[in-house]
């Protein structure tokens, strides 16, 4: 038996599908916002609409593709803030 479970369902901790997850309901929201259809916003941001579609349905897409759907929903600023916190080596150097 080949069941495979995401961690956040036994604790509430980040992982690599819930945030996946969490993202693509968040760009669907933001496009469902907006009074987008899947190929409309295909179209204005130059992505392909198996593209979005599959990124909709299955969380795949290329990051050039997924920066064109922030820029055009108007949530490219959101990417800067990637990677931008410290890395906590010891509690010393814990902020909160």
């Amino acid at each position: 038996m080949d069941t495979k479970y995401d961690l956040q369902e036994f604790i509430d901790a980040p992982t690599m599908q819930s945030i996946l997850i969490g993202l693509v309901e968040r760009v669907k929201m933001r496009r469902k916002e907006q009074s987008l259809t899947q190929k409309q916003l295909a179209v204005r941001s130059g992505v392909s609409y198996a593209s979005l579609r599959r990124f909709e349905t299955m969380g795949e897409i290329s990051l050039a593709s997924l920066l064109r759907l922030a820029q055009e929903l108007g949530c490219l600023e959101d990417f800067n803030s990637l990677f931008k916190r410290k890395i906590v080596a010891n509690l010393k150097e814990f902020e909160g």
